[in-house]
């Protein structure tokens, strides 16, 4: 599908996509500066409606488009935090907002697992408290714009220092907000999704400033606010010229992508193995006779058994059998395991390449898993952590997998082409998804299962934020999931083909490759840890100020 400035306009409509956002922010400006008076009065009203805020700018359904509210989501919190002294009571009006934050954007989770999901929002809220604790930690010492001006990269530094380790659940970075503003957002393929995040919290400082300064602040203010709504649109812009005039005929790789429907709720109890592959065969074939892929995708945990162990022999001659008669490359989550019968036996959640020829699989098991649903963090050091997990499967707990690797597919028309197969939540990472990019891969595919939340929003979110990994890198995506939602995602993070979710369906396109490397791509960490270390020389000043009697500013 070529793409063309012209085009491009058109299918975003630009210009009234230009003038909402300057309509919305002169409401929401003109509702703040009504509500300033009642916000400096109010106890927990202003935690109550940042939270509020927050929870209804992060993606939901298609028909709701509530992310430009981030841009000031923060500003009511900010405001009400400029008289407070106690830390208690910072962090019961903080804890308390991002409650609410974590309820509206993650109530789904509930619906795979009630204890689980209330722990998820329980636990994440109190994560998200810790960059407003450290502003407040620094407000004491060194005054309230101060903090302020700390507050971008604070908030930038905590959400990527979360996500290294295995206890996160980094879903709420405040970027991923953004992730349906296409055209606001195509400068991650500079900054990532951090640089997003970024963004915004300057935008929400710069309110606060405005509502809470000088004349002469509030004016320098507002004009900044100006630049940080045009700069994005123009780079925009001139990207989509540059690939407009320098295009060439873009390679692609025809993909289908199989949807089966099958409820995982039942899955593991009313259908045996016979059942799920009659139906993958049976959908497989029809759609190669029709389209002739070169690779055909089914979705996580697809073969629900360990179809490579000695008792499944007959089960992965059959599929051998079939790939020979299709002719096509077929890409599908499995369950792999490690370990003699008699020994400890590992079981993952991993995805195989198998080819029409040969009958070696290339495979890849999961690195991220999500914590306490498919695996305890730090069970490896305290085993007994094994007894808090809410698993999902059957299984109670999947072992983590330890390489970013590839799969290297023979295309009939291209030849070798490298491929990122990324395993559902995994999608959430940026710099494990940069990983695959960076070791050769001109398509990322993900393979997921996001059925456990029935028609909620959640899966939507989960599509969003993989289309913030596709501007990232410049990768154009293949989304096979199992009830849905099942899409194609191309470079600039557009549906450019999709089936509807909860239909047995298959879906073929040509999907395009792409190998040149982004400067996030080759630069995933460097945003966040710049604002890791000017977070730690704030503080420092910040100490300083404090030892020296300097003055608040």
């Amino acid at each position: 599908m070529p793409f063309t400035l012209g085009s491009f306009l058109l299918d975003e409509n630009f210009f009234d996509f230009f003038a909402s956002i300057d309509n919305h922010f002169v409401v929401l400006m003109s509702q703040l500066s009504r509500t300033i008076n009642h916000l400096s009065h109010s106890r927990y009203l202003p935690s109550l409606l940042s939270g509020a805020l927050l929870g209804l700018s992060f993606p939901s359904y298609p028909f709701i488009r509530l992310e430009i509210i981030a841009w000031v989501a923060l500003v009511p919190l900010l405001i009400s935090l400029r008289t407070v002294e106690r830390p208690g009571e910072l962090f019961r009006r903080v804890y308390l907002a991002m409650l609410l934050f974590c309820l509206i954007s993650l109530w789904w989770v509930s619906l795979a697992t009630f204890p689980g999901g209330v722990l998820t929002i329980v636990a994440q809220a109190f994560f998200l408290t810790v960059p407003l604790l450290v502003f407040f930690a620094i407000k004491k010492m060194a005054g309230y714009r101060f903090a302020l001006f700390s507050l971008p990269f604070l908030w930038v530094a905590w959400e990527w220092a979360y996500m290294q380790q295995d206890l996160s659940l980094g879903w709420l970075t405040l970027g991923n907000s953004q992730a349906n503003l296409n055209l606001m957002i195509q400068y991650a393929d500079i900054v990532g999704v951090w640089g997003i995040s970024f963004w915004l919290v300057w935008f929400n400082v710069l309110v606060a400033l405005s509502l809470t300064g000088s004349k002469k602040e509030a004016t320098g203010s507002v004009a900044i606010m100006a630049l940080m709504v045009v700069a994005p649109l123009l780079y925009a812009l001139a990207l989509l010229y540059r690939e407009g005039v320098a295009s060439e005929k873009e390679l692609s790789l025809r993909v289908t992508l199989v949807q089966p429907d099958i409820n995982p709720h039942e899955k593991w109890i009313d259908y045996n193995s016979v059942d799920i592959m009659a139906r993958y065969y049976r959908m497989t074939g029809k759609a190669v006779r029709e389209n002739r892929p070169e690779l055909v995708i089914w979705p996580e945990t697809a073969i629900p058994f360990s179809i490579l162990e000695s008792a499944y022999a007959a089960d992965l001659q059959s599929l051998h059998v079939a790939l020979r008669g299709w002719n096509t490359s077929l890409l599908t989550g499995f369950i792999d395991i490690s370990g003699e019968r008699n020994q400890h036996v590992e079981s993952y959640n991993a995805s195989m390449l198998l080819g029409p020829v040969s009958g070696v699989p290339q495979i890849y098991r999961k690195m991220r898993l999500v914590p306490f649903a498919e695996r305890v963090p730090y069970i490896d050091y305290f085993p007994w952590l094994g007894n808090l997990t809410f698993s999902l499967s059957g299984i109670r707990g999947w072992g983590m997998g330890r390489d970013a690797s590839v799969m290297e597919l023979s295309s009939p028309r291209h030849g070798k082409v490298i491929i990122a197969n990324i395993i559902c939540y995994e999608s959430i990472f940026p710099t494990l998804v940069s990983e695959f990019v960076r070791k050769g891969a001109r398509l990322l595919t993900l393979v997921t299962n996001d059925g456990w939340y029935g028609t909620s929003y959640g899966p939507y979110q989960h599509l969003a934020i993989g289309k913030i990994r596709c501007i990232e890198n410049r990768r154009a995506m293949a989304r096979c999931a199992n009830t849905g939602l099942t899409v194609v995602i191309d470079k600039f993070g557009r549906i450019i083909a999709e089936v509807p979710w909860w239909q047995e369906e298959s879906l073929t396109a040509e999907v395009p490759l792409e190998s040149r490397l982004t400067f996030y791509t080759t630069h995933p960490d460097l945003l966040p840890k710049a604002a890791l270390a000017l977070s730690a020389l704030f503080f420092i000043v910040a100490f300083t100020k404090r030892q020296i009697g300097g003055s608040a500013l």
